[in-house]
């Protein structure tokens, strides 16, 4: 395996950087002990503010407590130039799964660079382009992107096994472990702190936010959830769990109004529409789905007919399910006569099956659209910009199963609870909640129900603040919503840093 580490003389930076300028970085800023990292220089403009940067790129030697190396964790750490360690504000990123790497906010719109995509998210042809990245986070905070253990290029250690790693607790200790390490080999304790997680990292940063605190007395200012899923009660489709067949219908109301497949009432405004899918979901729906078969036929009747005006599916299909159609039904059935799928982390996004017969559908085309330009832009970029050279292949998604969810047996994980306990012992911390309205993976009315069911006292409450996107899961690749979520996270940290920028 080759590798292109950090001599302790040497600066290693792109042929462009040095061209521009030699930079002089001081001795100590070099090698943290236990890090491997190239270090290279960087130039972007944001909001019309030239930011100077330096990336490093490369590993944290991840120890346990009797200082036995368990594992290297892969890292890209952004630094504002010019401005000391504790006068900027400091972000640990990451992506979800479990079993993903940090690479969609890394290479979607929170570091200095991002993949080129058309300005409604849909991918370019090949060969991808890397752009720099306007709307990057980095004016405001410095970013450190992590890749948990068999993501990226992260692996546990010769020896050590990688079920150690691969569980809800599990992740929780060793990314707790990996940002107490951070904040010490790189001098960041007395920097505001943030978290920044999407998807099942989410999950992870609300698991985070209780066992920092109550382990290594870490308090945060903020924690960005980006299409959060706190309790997989609310999420996890299967018979005999109605709750999330109630919560995805205002998703299935999104999706048939975008694909105009609702009455021409219904067209008009999607906010309104919204609002009265919300209101049916929790009331007469769910009192029908609650009432199962001491329904009468008149009641089964009535409300298919306002669960097919709400979904944009025929009534006869809506009784046929027993009132409850699940996601992938509905990926393939909404446009079923136009012989089109819609997209599960996105329903702005079509595809079509090897035939239009099937019940559910062969693939996402939503992530298919995704998948192809930042895989090549992550490669294409450690190489070319950061100088980072290595062999072994860059895990865009691990293989991290069986996923340990030993600590709640028999029961749902709801690390809803794990986030009340740290919002309450830490009354500063403040909670960012962003959701893209054409996102099945995590529906932005179960982040909803979520947080009104942490049954926060009103003085932290007012802490958690919901935005809501024009988008799917990744809502930042649709630029009239990269745009916005810039404003709303510029306005978060300057609420939330209690420092100027």
């Amino acid at each position: 395996m080759r590798k292109l580490l950090l001599p302790i003389a040497f600066v290693i930076m792109s042929a462009q950087a040095f061209a521009q300028k030699t930079p002089v970085i001081p001795v100590k800023d070099l090698l943290p002990a236990g890090v491997q990292v190239t270090i290279t220089k960087g130039t972007n403009t944001i909001g019309g503010r030239k930011i100077d940067y330096t990336t490093h790129t490369g590993y944290l030697d991840l120890k346990n407590d009797t200082g036995k190396l368990v594992a290297k964790i892969f890292f890209t750490y952004y630094k504002k130039d010019g401005d000391a360690e504790n006068a900027r504000p400091i972000c640990f990123t990451f992506n979800g799964g479990p079993g993903s790497s940090s690479v969609w906010l890394h290479m979607g719109g929170l570091a200095p660079k991002r993949v080129l995509l058309k300005d409604d998210g849909t991918a370019t042809a090949p060969p991808y382009k890397v752009l720099d990245n306007e709307y990057s986070w980095l004016d405001k905070t410095d970013l450190v992107f992590i890749d948990p253990v068999a993501t990226g290029f992260s692996r546990p250690a010769p020896g050590e096994s990688p079920k150690q790693f691969h569980g809800f607790v599990e992740d929780v200790q060793s990314i707790a472990s990996f940002i107490r390490h951070f904040l010490s080999r790189y001098e960041r304790w007395g920097s505001p702190k943030y978290l920044a997680g999407e998807s099942y990292g989410t999950t992870r940063a609300a698991g985070l936010s209780k066992y920092l605190q109550d382990s290594y007395r870490i308090y945060f200012n903020g924690i960005f959830l980006i299409s959060p899923v706190l309790n997989f009660g609310t999420n996890d489709y299967y018979i005999g769990n109605d709750l999330p067949r109630a919560l995805y219908i205002p998703s299935y109301t999104a999706a048939a109004w975008y694909h105009k497949k609702l009455a021409p009432a219904l067209q008009a405004d999607l906010q309104k529409t919204l609002r009265e899918s919300e209101k049916f979901a929790l009331g007469e729906y769910a009192t029908a789905l609650i009432k199962g078969g001491w329904m009468t036929d008149a009641e089964k009747n009535n409300i298919a007919e306002k669960m097919s005006y709400y979904t944009g599916l025929s009534k006869d299909y809506c009784l046929a399910a027993n009132l409850r159609v699940d996601e992938n039904r509905f990926y393939k059935e909404l446009r079923r006569a136009d012989g089109l799928t819609i997209g599960r982390l996105d329903a702005r996004f079509t595809g079509r099956d090897f035939d239009d017969v099937g019940e559910g559908v062969s693939y996402d085309p939503s992530f298919s659209n995704i998948d192809g330009p930042f895989t090549s832009a992550i490669n294409d970029y450690f190489g070319k910009d950061l100088n980072f050279k290595e062999d072994k292949a860059y895990n865009i998604f691990g293989s991290v199963t069986p996923w340990n969810y030993s600590n709640v047996q028999n029961q749902f994980l709801n690390v809803a609870e794990n986030l009340r306990d740290a919002m309450t012992k830490n009354p500063a911390l403040k909670v960012y909640v962003g959701s893209g309205y054409y996102d099945f993976a995590t529906p932005y009315f179960t982040a909803q129900y979520d947080i009104e069911h942490m049954f926060l006292r009103p003085e932290v409450r007012k802490n958690i603040k919901q935005y809501f996107y024009n988008a799917g899961h990744m809502f930042y690749i649709n630029k009239p919503d990269m745009v916005q979520f810039k404003k709303d996270v510029d306005a978060f940290f300057d609420s939330s840093s209690n420092l100027k920028n």
